[in-house]
């Protein structure tokens, strides 16, 4: 079968396991709705947490990012891997004996105020539908290419069917549907890195492939890719461009954004107690290593797969995924010397955002493109969110291997879209109306309101699919570091501090994310032309700027904490219970 009959087969076949786990696990109360009953195995939470955890910038943009950025691309792994530790050591356990919905529930009742609860739901669709973006244009390059749609039209079928299996199902159906997306997108990601390993090394594991010999060669991988990559005028993989300051703050700023994350967060309510908390964090994180160990050996291989493929070649000889490619308009080719060869070289052949396709064809055929190319030498354009997509037809692996490959994408993404989508239908249902503005609505009310919620922050995910704010794991580092800079801060306080109290939260909050969220959108949306080092503060980057909004969200509670009156005798009762799980009875 060609490929892409295969992957209507495999992503068919996965839609309608979603949907039946929906169907099956349709939810009938609030509690099911939001928290599954709070009674899932601590097994099936882990696998539910990590596909909740590895959205489309894990298993789409993340290797891509580290394939054209070499040592640089750490960060992520860095920040994600050490991020989830934080969470799972300091956090989750703690709120797990909270026992409560949402984070804006615990924000809300452990400060004891209506204002504090408003803030930290404003917070929570902040952060949400920044992160979901990413998700839902994850959704539309997988439909894009492989089922041969264009991308508006894959998103609206994504959304489609996030809507089928989060408005009916809530938290339950989503909990089953994402422990099979964690089987499809694994078992997706680490097929194909295992069948090129073998190609390209000789090893089946492609975590010690990346350090291994080259096949039938005397020369370790990575040499022969640095070597490769200095001839043609780029960076050594291996070598460090970022400055020191902006890695650690970008680094610092995943980390804590990870431990802040509300969708992630909500996760550790769902089983049946404290320790059930700490062993599925414990699965989770096997789970989400298979994975993360496994990139920066897939980032390797792509490099070294692109530029023996296609460098120097003609273009009248280019591989057909190429040309496929280009009419989704995420590779092109400009050809400067009008000699018909592709010339990859170091630089930007095009200008580094998204490019605008347009239906022209150049001298040789190539699909041209609205932007404009630099004076470099380079003349190839790759979107890096492709690199784990077009992979396995780079390295000619079989049908099926393309096919598996574009289910498990979208399983990434849609799995991580669909926890988003109930935090926002969460936070507004239950922290917004019932536990603030309309106290008096019942259950079937409340759970009325949380579908509707849920069905218009789809329609609301969908338009920023369509028009996405920049590549995905880029627009999930700023989720992230908005995360960093108000949740992370006031949950860790919240729960270790006894001195703080609710004007302190609500100050840091309104601190950390209107300094966060300004400095992202001036250099991103309003003054683009400005966004380089030499116009950042003290060099970081808004990738890393979340640190620092942190760091402010801190400093604001720890000084208006100190010049407020403490929490009442109650809440300081509360907090003592949160840090003594041990005592819950199970």
């Amino acid at each position: 079968m060609s490929a892409t009959a295969l992957t209507y087969l495999f992503v068919g076949l996965s839609f309608s396991l979603y949907i039946g786990i929906a169907i099956w696990s349709r939810s009938d109360s609030t509690k099911e709705f939001y928290v599954a009953g709070g009674h899932v195995h601590p097994l099936a939470n882990g696998a539910a947490t990590a596909a909740d955890w590895m959205s489309a910038a894990s298993f789409l943009s993340m290797a891509g990012i580290i394939a054209f950025e070499g040592a640089d691309g750490a960060r992520y792994l860095m920040g994600w891997t050490g991020g989830y530790v934080l969470l799972a050591l300091c956090l989750a356990p703690y709120l797990r004996k909270f026992a409560k919905f949402t984070v804006p529930d615990f924000i809300g009742e452990r400060y004891y105020s209506r204002t504090a609860r408003l803030v930290a739901v404003v917070c929570v669709i902040f952060i949400s539908f920044t992160y979901i973006s990413g998700q839902m244009r994850g959704v539309g390059l997988v439909f894009s290419r492989f089922l041969e749609v264009d991308i508006n039209t894959g998103v609206i079928v994504g959304m489609a069917i996030v809507f089928f299996y989060a408005v009916l199902g809530g938290m339950k159906g989503i909990t089953y549907t994402q422990v099979a997306q964690y089987c499809v997108l694994i078992f997706a990601y680490l097929v194909p890195a295992i069948y090129i390993s073998l190609m390209l090394t000789n090893n089946p594991f492609p975590m010690f492939g990346l350090g291994s010999f080259m096949a039938g060669e005397e020369v370790y991988l990575l040499d022969k890719l640095d070597g490769l990559s200095t001839e043609l005028g780029m960076s050594a993989f291996t070598a460090s461009n970022k400055s020191t300051i902006d890695m650690f703050f970008i680094t610092a700023a995943l980390m804590a954004g990870t431990a802040g994350l509300p969708h992630v967060i909500v996760r550790f309510f769902t089983v049946p107690s404290v320790r059930d908390a700490r062993i599925s964090a414990g699965y989770a994180l096997i789970f989400i290593a298979l994975l993360y160990t496994t990139a920066p050996a897939v980032a390797a291989f792509a490099r070294i797969n692109i530029i023996d493929t296609l460098n120097e070649i003609k273009y009248a000889d280019a591989p057909t995924w190429f040309t496929k490619w280009e009419d989704s308009g995420l590779i092109a080719w400009i050809d400067k010397n009008e000699d018909g060869h592709i010339q990859y070289r170091g630089g930007n052949a095009l200008d580094p955002r998204t490019p605008a396709y347009i239906d022209a064809e150049g001298k040789e055929g190539q699909r041209l493109l609205s932007n404009k190319a630099t004076s470099n030498e380079n003349e190839l354009y790759i979107d890096r969110d492709i690199v784990v997509l077009a992979h396995p037809e780079i390295a000619e692996l079989p049908n099926w291997v393309i096919a598996l490959v574009a289910a498990g994408g979208l399983a990434a993404a849609l799995s991580t879209a669909a926890g988003l989508l109930l935090v926002i239908s969460a936070a507004i249902s239950h922290d917004l109306l019932k536990m603030t503005f309309r106290p008096e609505i019942t259950e079937k009310q409340e759970l009325l309101y949380a579908r509707i919620s849920a069905a218009v922050a789809i329609g609301i995910a969908g338009l920023f699919g369509i028009y996405p704010p920049g590549f995905v794991a880029q627009v999930v580092a700023f989720a992230f570091g908005l995360a960093a800079a108000s949740f992370f801060p006031v949950i860790l306080l919240g729960i270790f501090s006894r001195r703080m109290n609710k004007e302190a939260a609500i100050a840091g909050m309104i601190t950390g994310l209107s300094f966060t969220f300004s400095y992202i959108v001036f250099f991103k949306f309003i003054s683009p032309e400005l966004n380089n080092a030499a116009h950042w503060w003290f060099g970081i980057s808004p990738e890393g700027i979340g640190t620092l909004g942190m760091l402010l969200n801190f400093t604001v509670s720890f000084v208006v904490m100190n010049i407020t009156p403490p929490p009442p005798p109650d809440v300081l009762a509360l907090i003592d219970n949160i840090r003594l799980p041990e005592q819950e009875e199970n």
